[in-house]
């Protein structure tokens, strides 16, 4: 059934921002929900689907109040708003306004979905937390930036980013160059979100200060860290006598967060994926928390969240008796 839906806000200001540049954000809602939109200054009529309509309107309410509140609108938002207002008691004000951190170029880093604001919250009350899920549900990047806040707010003296390097089977003194050298193509990732929330240079100055330090796991053996935020990422390559040693580095006043993508294990077959192992072990002790992510916490282009859902479904499908693409006969 059709219908049509009338809005009308007050603060011209705000409503100036939610219609976004040449009115692009009311054509992304229009977009998303299959409606018209059509505006008289403050006035906004919906038309087209009535429970779209609905949608719309309450969708285009809680980003006014946004708004209102000094959120600063980004054109993906529309998008992650419609899928976050599609789940049980979801609130845009309790997510996006949690400020975790500010970028480099000012912008405000927070979570978009209600697993990566359960993950903050869970790094805020425990000393040690493990993000579980695919690629681009921000479980690397959240951490990171948790790192640098509080890192930023003196909670921690130090940050100590952690990745296996799987591909040179930890053996990195056959590689050319020193150590830094060796490692930077492994630890590639963690350089770019540092840089992204970070100034280039300050950076720098922290790391050769070993302020910041990004090491590959095998060369953590032996330390103690008290009052440093630890990151590990990629942990599924960890092995499980690393993962053991890495988790034991933990001193006072220290948070750690875990993660890894127990999909994407690049391991040797023989050797058992540490993460998996801790997963079972650890489950259930106080002060340790998992968060579980999902292909619809994916925040990247769309592709991706398709590209993830298609893989699973060959995954569901495929029969044991299916041949497997390069396996000998």
């Amino acid at each position: 059934m059709d219908g049509i839906r009338e809005i009308e806000l007050e603060n011209i200001e705000a409503v100036k921002v939610l219609y976004g540049e040449l009115n692009s954000n009311l054509k992304e809602i229009e977009n998303e929900f299959d409606i018209s939109i059509h505006t008289r200054g403050n006035k906004i009529t919906l038309k087209g689907n009535e429970e779209r309509t609905a949608e719309a309107g309450m969708l285009m309410g809680q980003m006014y109040s946004l708004i209102e509140k000094g959120y600063v609108l980004q054109p993906s938002d529309i998008k992650i708003a419609k899928r976050l207002l599609s789940q049980k008691d979801a609130s845009l004000e309790e997510i996006f306004l949690d400020t975790v951190c500010i970028s480099v170029r000012k912008k405000i880093i927070s979570p978009k979905t209600i697993n990566q604001k359960l993950y903050i919250d869970a790094i805020r009350r425990n000393d040690m937390v493990f993000g579980i899920g695919p690629a681009g549900t921000g479980k690397t990047y959240l951490a990171m930036a948790m790192a640098i806040s509080a890192f930023t707010n003196k909670k921690v003296n130090r940050i100590v980013l952690a990745r296996p390097a799987v591909e040179a089977g930890e053996k990195l003194g056959f590689l050319p160059g020193d150590l830094q050298e060796k490692v930077n193509p492994y630890l590639r990732p963690l350089f770019d979100a540092l840089y992204d929330m970070m100034e280039f240079e300050k950076a720098n100055r922290l790391i050769e200060k070993n302020m910041i330090e990004i090491v590959p796991i095998a060369y953590m053996r032996g330390r103690t860290l008290n009052d440093a935020f630890i990151i590990l990422d990629e942990a599924q390559n960890t092995t499980a006598i690393q993962m053991k040693m890495f988790l034991t580095r933990l001193g006072f006043g220290s948070k750690t967060v875990i993660t890894g993508d127990i999909t994407q294990i690049d391991l040797a077959r023989e050797q058992n994926s540490g993460l998996i192992e801790a997963m079972n072990i650890l489950s259930g002790i106080k002060g340790i928390e998992f968060i579980n992510f999902s292909k619809t916490d994916v925040i990247r282009h769309p592709l991706v969240m398709k590209i993830i859902d298609a893989y699973e479904r060959i995954k569901d499908n495929v029969s044991a008796h299916t041949p497997v693409i390069g396996e000998n006969r």
